[in-house]
């Protein structure tokens, strides 16, 4: 049996106990260490699990998946998710090649960013699609996925922005020559997804659009969602690019128009001071 298990988003207790049990008669157990991150560390998580992780990156999930898989059918072997078990598409790809192999699965669900970001007290319903920010570079400087922030608010919904993380990543040049050295670790703050939203908006008006937000949109940086330290900052925009919301890993929200009072009035709880409005 293959079990993809939820971890949730905090630390290491956060598994739930029906996860728990399982983890610990596995076979074999693997801590997929891509998509998201925990607040602590694979030996704290061996600890409290009292089991050995096998770390499992992109390109082993995505490409040598068959070594994950292996004996599947014949004892149980776990998958740990940071989040939800679903919160990622290769995961989704994960079941349907056990499933093409013969071998079952079970999934364990958690809680994701997907639902707590209802910490902040914005409507769970009122959200529209999801999009994702990467990092830009000076040579690739991605601006679609703004279309689905646009129609979100033209609809009243609220976007949930996903930032990029880069994780066991290689520079161009060494991955030309073949050379398995890594850059270090990345994730992108909501002070980096601002500014490149900003940018956006900008590029948006010296074409002729109408980019349906400006640099006055509220908007709501989460931080480290679920664990002891969370964050959450509601403000501008603008305010998003110099707001301290410390460490990894962090969300942005922007606002859909006509909010319900109470939305508006929880969010007045994380409102940022006015004076806190630095240019980007």
């Amino acid at each position: 049996m293959l079990y993809l298990i939820g971890l949730g988003l905090g630390d290491a207790k956060d598994i739930t106990v029906k996860g728990l049990e399982v983890v610990r008669r596995c076979s074999r157990v693997y801590l997929e260490a891509y998509t998201s991150i925990l607040t602590v560390g694979k030996e704290v998580l061996e600890e409290f699990y009292g089991r050995k992780l096998i770390l499992a990156d992109r390109e082993e999930v995505e490409q040598e998946a068959d070594n994950i898989l292996k004996d599947a059918d014949i004892s149980d072997v776990a998958f740990l998710v940071v989040g939800d078990p679903f919160g990622a598409t290769t995961h989704s790809d994960l079941i349907l090649r056990a499933t093409k192999l013969g071998i079952s699965y079970r999934v364990i669900h958690n809680a994701s960013i997907m639902n707590a970001v209802g910490c902040c007290g914005l409507q769970l319903y009122k959200f529209g699609e999801t999009v994702s920010i990467v990092f830009w570079t000076d040579t690739w400087r991605p601006e679609s996925f703004f279309d689905k922030i646009k129609k979100n608010r033209q609809n009243g919904m609220h976007t949930l922005c996903l930032l990029d993380i880069k994780v066991k990543e290689q520079s161009l040049e060494n991955l030309i020559k073949g050379r398995k050295i890594y850059e270090p670790p990345r994730y992108m703050s909501v002070n980096q997804a601002a500014q490149q939203l900003l940018e956006i908006v900008q590029n948006q008006l010296i074409r002729g659009e109408d980019p349906a937000v400006t640099e006055k949109t509220l908007c709501v940086g989460l931080a480290r969602v679920g664990a002891e330290d969370q964050k959450v900052a509601a403000g501008t925009l603008q305010q998003m690019c110099t707001v301290d919301l410390g460490g990894p890993l962090h969300s942005l929200i922007i606002t859909g128009d006509n909010m319900h009072p109470l939305e508006m009035e929880m969010l007045s709880l994380f409102s940022i001071p006015e004076n806190s409005s630095e240019s980007c």
